[in-house]
């Protein structure tokens, strides 16, 4: 299935969050993760263009950027999006991380726990360092919320398969978790697995 991404929208208030009439109610699938943990490349290699802001500044994104994912493309492209993306802002990083932590209850708590059309929620870990406290922190969240989650092990590629896999079993303990999906935009490892899982949620 051949999808062509639309910028949308950027929302930093409840009020900007796309309506209805702009997503003909299309499941969402929301994207978080710490600063630099390699969240907009991740949704750029699904995209197969780039469209999430790719910055070597920490924190930068402030809003819910959202795109649409439409099928086909110039005059056969169908109205109504098949999936949406929020790429939501990272945490983790001194003050700004501060300051987005500040916001998270008036805009990206609600969305997260009240959106109707979020079909799934995207955590991304970094393979490459410890486990961290502020991942749990979010992880703990979606099970209290009963939101359906799938956790990404991003950048793959700079681990042997045995660094790896010690890497993916440690967080796993740490995070008590069954499942977590190693996926490298360099290579492309693991991102038609995501896919899959994408499509599932969004009942597709």
């Amino acid at each position: 299935m051949r999808l062509t991404p639309k910028f949308l929208l950027s929302a930093m208030d409840v009020s900007h969050f796309p309506s209805e009439s702009k997503t003909f109610g299309a499941p969402e699938i929301a994207f978080l993760g710490r600063s630099n943990v390699g969240k907009s490349s991740l949704i750029n290699a699904l995209l197969g263009s780039k469209q999430a802001h790719t910055s070597s500044t920490p924190g930068r994104t402030r809003s819910i950027n959202f795109f649409a994912l439409h099928e086909g493309s110039g005059d056969r492209m169908k109205l109504k999006p098949t999936l949406i993306f929020a790429d939501l802002p990272g945490y983790g990083y001194a003050k700004i991380s501060r300051s987005i932590s500040s916001e998270w209850p008036s805009f990206i708590e609600p969305y997260l726990v009240e959106r109707e059309t979020l079909a799934l929620a995207v955590c991304l870990v970094d393979s490459n360092i410890p486990p961290q406290a502020s991942d749990k922190q979010l992880i703990d969240f979606f099970r209290q919320t009963g939101r359906p989650l799938v956790i990404v092990a991003t950048k793959a590629d700079r681990l042997s398969n045995n660094a790896l896999a010690k890497s993916v079993a440690a967080l796993k303990r740490f995070h008590d978790v069954e499942y977590i999906l190693p996926v490298s935009t360099k290579t492309d490892a693991g991102i038609a697995g995501l896919w899959q899982r994408l499509y599932a949620a969004a009942g597709k």
